[in-house]
């Protein structure tokens, strides 16, 4: 008989993989990274148990998007106060705001529960190339398109 393994938190391993925006398309680059930040791309993967691992982002202000989505692609937000609807273009997201744009874009793929809060805390970017976290020794991660 077989047995499904469910992984438990002390036993999860975490590696370290960092992604270059550069040239990459916003969508795509934030599914991959939610896919690792979840753990779907291990065999250990269990629901409702933080497997997955650490992703860094360098170069966020190459990141790309497609078509015309910087004239017509919205981001909204409101203070609940009256009045307090605040609505960005892409395109100022990407020059004002770009890792708020970016994190904004992979978090929206995360689960939206006390797990997701956990596996958001393992998102990095930054908008050079430059990064501090060298000591982890981060594995590189091609993503397509």
């Amino acid at each position: 008989m077989r047995q499904t393994t469910m992984a438990k938190p002390n036993e999860v391993v975490r590696q370290w993989y960092i992604v270059d925006g550069t040239g990459l398309t916003l969508g795509r680059l934030a599914s991959e990274v939610a896919t690792v930040l979840r753990g779907k791309h291990l065999p250990t993967y269990t629901p409702n148990v933080d497997t997955g691992d650490f992703v860094i982002i360098i170069n966020a202000d190459k990141i790309v998007v497609t078509g015309d989505q910087d004239e017509k692609k919205n981001y909204y937000a409101h203070s609940q106060f009256a009045g307090g609807l605040r609505v960005r273009s892409t395109r100022v997201m990407r020059q004002n705001y770009t890792i708020e744009w970016v994190e904004k874009a992979v978090h929206g793929m995360l689960p939206h529960t006390r797990l997701g809060d956990k596996q958001r805390k393992h998102l990095f970017v930054y908008k050079g190339a430059d990064h501090p976290h060298t000591a982890q020794k981060p594995i590189e991660m091609k993503i397509k398109g």
